[in-house]
């Protein structure tokens, strides 16, 4: 197997697009070789030394989620993304990245699921994420106790609060607020818009 491939294998090899390995070298986090025509070459037993190691093949693979609550903050969901991209290519984990956009209560988003759906069915060996809470409000330990089950190790790169917990949190309470008091006074009633501007200012006030 040849160590020195163009960006275009390196990409592959690492499971990224040529763009991020691009942003990568831009920001000085991969420095690639040159040949003597001034051709940039990757040296594969740098950033996928297993690949020149005899190791045991799993089958499963590494699957790293990314999550935000709202459109509004897609440049935290990007930021999100090349953290986890730039952590497994420097593990040199092949690895699918998955992402939602979704509040944090919602069980349904179509990631999520598919997320679930893998690891249940033994696809998945590993799972990497930023926070707990990128993954769900709450539940998030249920997963976890579902990845135990399934022989699936969780990676949490910060065991810290999250940079938008506090913004996030206040949306995932005011959409609690919104469900159920929808049902105890009707969507539409005065009284049940009357509780959501007082709710949303409070928020507004805390955030």
């Amino acid at each position: 197997m040849k160590r020195l491939v163009s960006i275009g294998e390196a990409a592959k090899a690492l499971g990224v697009s040529i763009t991020t390995l691009r942003r990568w070298e831009a920001s000085g986090r991969l420095v690639p070789e040159h040949t003597a025509g001034g051709h940039r070459r990757y040296d594969l037993a740098k950033l996928r030394p297993e690949m020149f190691r005899a190791e045991e093949d799993t089958g499963r693979r590494t699957v790293a989620y990314a999550r935000v609550s709202s459109h509004d903050q897609k440049e935290d969901l990007e930021r999100q993304k090349q953290v986890l991209e730039l952590y497994c290519a420097q593990q040199g984990w092949t690895f699918e990245l998955i992402s939602d956009l979704g509040s944090g209560m919602n069980y349904h988003k179509k990631g999520l699921k598919r997320l679930l759906d893998a690891i249940i069915d033994g696809e998945v060996g590993r799972l990497v994420i930023t926070h707990k809470d990128r993954l769900l409000r709450f539940g998030a330990e249920l997963v976890f106790a579902i990845c135990e089950a399934r022989e699936v190790e969780v990676v949490i790169l910060n065991q810290g609060e999250d940079a938008t917990f506090e913004e996030d949190l206040a949306k995932d309470v005011l959409e609690i607020i919104t469900v159920f008091s929808a049902r105890l006074y009707g969507s539409r009633s005065r009284k049940n818009q009357k509780l959501l501007d007082g709710v949303k200012k409070a928020v507004e006030d805390a955030t």
